[in-house]
């Protein structure tokens, strides 16, 4: 009698080819549901007070908690303008310093989950405006530290201190802030110089293969394994504001018994005619002359682009150099190489200009149509401008010029290597996310360990998994589909 057929060989290729498409399987998910953790993940969260010359702005900054070290991980995801004037406009009631941080430090507390709030650092670094008014008057400016400190402290937040940065510290960490978040310092194309201008300083920063010949303005960097030598330098004092103190007191006449002056200024607007009070130019360290503010000065514009050209280059000192190069007013600085971020008031001014995609000679004729436009009907075209700032951006522009043209020695050949930038991504350009991670050492001298799986490993292997899958299907089918009449009988 015929038995059936007993089909010897299929029994252990059944469990072999089983236990490789479960293997394959299993293996993706575990790959897929491991790279994709970050989904998941819990994040930490650093609050950053930039306390200008002119106003102070709130930064909050987030990353994957177990990521602390691994560059391009930090994001803002929240800024806040502080209402009204910066703390060193306080000095006179500086009680109301601390108070007038109260509306963005409640959107902060909203902001970051309350089960956070107590590890979440808050730093203030104050700039120009500060190291004016210690300089001026060092007793209030302690005075207006130590309302801010207090306030600060009345929150849950991790208070790290509030303390006045040196402006070398500040045009250092916008470069560190700008090449972070462009993710230079893992790319070996090089750097992003930094210009920065406020309202009371301006700062230069990049990377120099030049000997840098003085000494305070170098600085070292070991990051990601990586030496830095930086060149720096902040001119207090030729920040947009109070370059326009000096320009006006290098205008007004000697002063002398009851006499009205007029000031014909050719970079303010024709048809521009305010009553301006001489304090308001002279209460600053920055100008040197009398201090009159009894007395007012007719201010009237005259919009001639040319001539104020000429009144802002009388700003800039270039007589002396006892350095191989130098900027201006005696200042080593070696020729500027390599691309530049220009962010904070070079970008707002040059933006309300639409200045910022120009050449240098296109830049100048555009600005001299626009400082000859009437007043009254700039007024008209920009009902939305507060008159004050608006009246301000012919000077403003031409002063942005000058100081990159004959201040940094910018060409028009290598003006295209400027870029005006508000934002890198999501993040403001600036100083403040560089403060963060400098004193949060979230960024390390040496190069942290790189991920077992990169993305591009991550990719390439799932794709061979994915391909394996139906080569196993093929084998199945060539031995599970094989016609039953050739397997071998077995008769008893």
């Amino acid at each position: 009698m015929e038995m059936k057929a007993k089909n010897q060989w299929h029994r252990p290729r059944i469990i072999c080819i089983t236990g490789l498409f479960a293997i394959v399987i299993i293996s993706m998910v575990v790959i897929a549901v491991a790279q994709n953790k970050i989904l998941n993940q819990k994040y930490k969260y650093g609050i950053v007070l930039d306390a200008g010359s002119s106003h102070t702005s709130v930064y909050i900054y987030r990353w994957p908690a177990e990521k602390e070290n691994n560059t391009g991980m930090v994001e803002q995801t929240e800024s806040c303008n502080v209402e009204g004037k910066g703390i060193s406009g306080y000095s006179d009631e500086p009680q109301k310093a601390g108070e007038s941080l109260k509306k963005c430090m409640d959107e902060a507390k909203r902001a970051i989950p309350d089960f956070r709030h107590r590890e979440t650092p808050v730093y203030l670094g104050a700039t120009a405006g500060m190291r004016l008014l210690k300089k001026e008057n060092d007793a209030a400016s302690d005075k207006v530290l130590e309302s801010v400190e207090k306030y600060l402290q009345t929150y849950t937040f991790s208070y790290q201190g509030a303390r006045i940065i040196t402006g070398q510290e500040e045009g250092a960490f916008g470069w560190i802030t700008v090449n972070y978040l462009s993710d230079n310092f893992r790319k070996a194309s090089g750097t992003l110089g930094a210009l920065d201008l406020g309202g009371a300083s301006t700062q230069i920063t990049f990377v120099s293969e030049k000997r840098v010949e003085s000494p305070e303005n170098a600085i070292g960097f070991r990051l990601y394994g990586r030496d830095y030598n930086v060149y720096t330098h902040s001119f207090l004092c030729y920040g947009k504001d109070q370059v326009l103190k000096i320009a006006l007191e290098k205008q007004i006449p000697p002063v002398s018994g009851a006499e009205t002056i007029t000031l014909e200024d050719p970079c303010f607007h024709s048809g521009y005619i305010v009553n301006k009070t001489f304090q308001s130019v002279f209460n600053s360290p920055c100008v040197k002359g009398s201090n009159l503010p009894e007395k007012y000065f007719t201010h009237i514009g005259t919009g001639n682009w040319t001539a104020c050209h000429e009144v802002v280059r009388k700003v800039f000192n270039e007589s002396s150099c006892r350095y191989s190069t130098c900027s201006f007013n005696g200042v080593f600085q070696p020729p500027v190489e390599g691309k530049f971020g220009a962010f904070s008031a070079f970008f707002f001014v040059m933006d309300f200009l639409n200045l910022t995609s120009y050449s240098l000679d296109e830049a100048k004729e555009e600005l001299a149509k626009y400082c000859a436009t009437p007043w009254n009907t700039l007024k008209q075209n920009h009902l939305d401008v507060k008159e004050k700032y608006l009246s301000e951006y012919c000077f403003s522009g031409t002063y942005i010029l000058t100081l990159l043209e004959d201040g940094y020695d910018f060409t028009s050949v290598n003006w295209k290597n400027i870029e005006f930038i508000k934002k890198i991504g999501n993040s403001d350009a600036g100083w403040t996310l560089g403060y963060m991670l400098n004193l949060t050492n979230m960024i390390p001298a040496e190069d942290p360990d790189t991920p077992p799986l990169p993305y591009g490993g991550y990719v390439t292997l799932m794709v061979l998994l994915g391909l394996l899958i139906p080569v196993l299907g093929v084998i199945a089918c060539r031995y599970f589909c094989r016609p039953t009449g050739s397997a071998q009988k077995e008769i008893i």
